[in-house]
């Protein structure tokens, strides 16, 4: 697959250019098999994610179900776990089941250092996130319970599906600060009841019939979610077979062929994403929906494949930048520049990121002669234009100079990508009444 393109959005608008009517509900299979494909994606890249991430066997690996993974160092270009990780924070994840009963979650005092704790169902909502916007604040002990528990107290947070994913980011402020932010992160914990590690399910490039089975059992165990179009698809698909269990020999072949050209349809939604780019003066913004979706499927999906974890536009926001084609990915050999005449308005900090584009469309951070990944305001070194404005310089080659001292390196060679994180955006920035610069051509 080529997954091009992480989309953006205008607020207010239809960040995906698509006519909702073509994802309406009908009577036609192939469009039903493209809805439902679309619908259940999320529950299919959560599922993979979940044996990624709690594959004891793998090296470095040590935490299961309910059971904290502490990541000790930020991401890197060997990283490739999860499409388009931050060089900012130190993650923490577990994925959790609350079958067996309620977890009881541990959150510290940070004072002012960026801390968020974000609980996601299984279709990538973010039920909960802990941090500086927690009326009451973050720090002390909560209880995660499932959909089917009655909460009891302030302090019980319940979660939309028996299974979800809990990600904590602490902010690092520079090396010099590692010791200090591993001691947050470990102090974000997890107690509870033991649980079984989760069986494989197929993924996203399975045959249609594999694919489907594996989302119906985790449509089982994990319940239907949100949009209701999105499952009547997918029950019309199940039960145009005879079998009504997804069986590919229980469809005539006309049918199976239009289930076949539907799913092919589904997946270039996502692959073609870049064709529904908006920019705002040459940078993408995310939809205000992201991270806690709604009936709003399709975007769901897309994201889940380009973004699987975003958080929701007031804890962050994500900006991705044009280049001088009106494309999202940078193909030249040249020097840009990106002038920053004003601060960015945060009540936390801002970093520009950038990512090689590999072939199947997935985004990795990329290795360098300085071992620099993303610039922000709080890189040392960073030197200031005379007038204040701040200049980062980004090629594929050392700009020479006092440019150096602000250079964000492409890589060597291939397609690149530059992603904006802005975490706590004040209303001005949420509300898109400030905008980003446009990244020019030196």
């Amino acid at each position: 697959m080529h997954r091009r393109d992480f989309i953006g959005a205008v607020s207010g608008a239809a960040a995906l250019g698509i006519a909702e009517a073509a994802f309406a509900a009908s009577p036609d299979l192939e469009t039903d098999a493209r809805n439902a494909w679309l619908y259940v994606l999320p529950l299919i890249e959560m599922a993979a994610a979940r044996i990624r991430m709690t594959d004891t066997s793998r090296p470095g690996q040590h935490a299961g179900i309910n059971f904290f993974r502490h990541s000790e160092k930020l991401a890197g270009p060997e990283d490739r776990g999860v499409t388009t990780p931050n060089n900012d924070t130190l993650y923490s994840n577990s994925f959790i089941d609350l079958t067996n009963g309620p977890l009881t979650l541990t959150v510290p005092k940070v004072g002012s250092r960026y801390l968020s704790v974000a609980v996601m169902d299984m279709f990538t909502n973010n039920n909960v996130i802990l941090g500086a916007r927690t009326p009451g604040g973050a720090a002390g002990t909560w209880r995660l319970i499932g959909p089917d528990m009655k909460p009891t107290g302030p302090r019980d947070l319940q979660v939309k599906t028996p299974h979800a994913w809990v990600l904590s980011r602490v902010l690092l402020d520079g090396l010099p600060d590692m010791a200090a932010a591993q001691k947050v992160q470990h102090a974000v914990a997890l107690s509870g009841p033991k649980a079984e590690r989760p069986r494989v399910y197929a993924h996203r490039e399975a045959p249609w019939s594999a694919y489907f089975q594996s989302a119906a059992e985790l449509l089982k165990s994990d319940g239907i979610g949100t949009a209701p179009d999105g499952l009547a698809a997918f029950e019309r698909v199940k039960n145009a077979g005879r079998s009504k269990d997804f069986a590919a020999s229980g469809y005539s072949a006309a049918d199976a062929a239009a289930i076949a050209k539907g799913v092919e349809s589904a997946r270039k939604v996502v692959e073609t994403a870049t064709d529904h780019v908006s920019f705002i003066d040459g940078w993408s913004y995310l939809k205000p929906d992201v991270g806690d979706y709604g009936d709003d499927y399709v975007y769901r999906a897309i994201i889940a494949v380009l973004g699987l974890g975003a958080l929701t536009r007031p804890e962050a926001m994500y900006m991705r930048a044009a280049s001088e084609a009106g494309s999202p990915l940078f193909q030249g050999d040249g020097l840009y520049r990106l002038n920053l005449s004003k601060p960015i308005p945060v009540n936390s900090f801002w970093s520009l990121t950038m990512y090689e584009a590999t072939r199947d469309g997935q985004y990795f951070l990329t290795e360098n002669v300085l071992n620099r990944y993303a610039v922000g305001d709080r890189t040392p070194g960073l030197k200031r234009n005379a007038d204040g404005s701040l200049d980062i310089w980004i090629g594929r080659h050392d700009p020479g100079g006092e440019r150096t001292s602000n250079w964000l390196p492409a890589p060597k060679s291939g397609p690149f990508s530059l992603f904006m994180r802005a975490y706590l955006p004040q209303p001005e920035l949420q509300n898109l009444t400030y905008h980003l610069p446009p990244v020019t051509k030196a």
